[in-house]
């Protein structure tokens, strides 16, 4: 099967999720991976779909390992003929579980993106706005530090990943925020 587009993989993932959050989530991450597509000078729809989908079927099955996600994700894209690539992408944003390490530019964005706008949209929901809007960089890293703020982000994931994309912490939470803001209004997040 040839890539799928961008409606193909928003049917799926509508198919398997339901929570809002969950698709707001999908919707910043396939927005980090526009913005890094961009940014190497490789196809955003093709780098965007991975992310839309990376989780999609998180919300039906939600245990982490065989038999759940993303196990079962990888499973039910090859039986829908989706390239191994982008299969693929979709198993490099948990490579603990997977072991499928990071290699490709897509395959580090993701991994990198995957966490870090779970500690962007925290940081926007605790402002008086709740708008990504206001949400500047050093927000973000002023609520890095505290690690009981949004607890479950991988900090070190999103450190290791910005690494392997050769960008330094700050420009990378600069690059995804703008990506998130620039759906600030469709991810509900655009204050009031």
């Amino acid at each position: 099967m040839a890539w799928p587009t961008r409606e193909e993989a928003w049917k799926l993932l509508n198919e398997y999720t339901e929570s809002r959050s969950l698709i707001n989530h999908a919707l910043a991450v396939e927005a980090g991976m526009r913005a890094y597509a961009r940014r190497f000078g490789e196809d955003e729809e093709r780098w965007g779909v991975v992310g839309l989908i990376h989780d999609f079927e998180y919300e039906k099955y939600p245990d982490l390992g065989p038999g759940g996600h993303p196990f079962k994700g990888a499973e039910i894209l090859r039986e829908k003929g989706w390239p191994e690539e982008l299969i693929r992408g979709v198993q490099a944003h948990a490579p603990d579980l997977t072991n499928v390490t990071p290699e490709s530019n897509m395959e580090k964005a993701i991994y990198a993106v995957d966490e870090l706008t779970g500690l962007i949209v925290a940081t926007a929901l605790v402002r008086p706005s709740k708008s990504l809007l206001d949400v500047k960089v050093r927000s973000v890293k002023k609520k890095w530090k505290d690690k009981r703020f949004a607890a479950g982000v991988n900090r070190g994931d999103v450190e290791a990943g910005a690494a392997m994309l050769g960008v330094e912490l700050s420009e990378h939470i600069g690059v995804v925020l703008q990506a998130m803001q620039g759906i600030a209004e469709e991810m509900g997040l655009a204050g009031s």
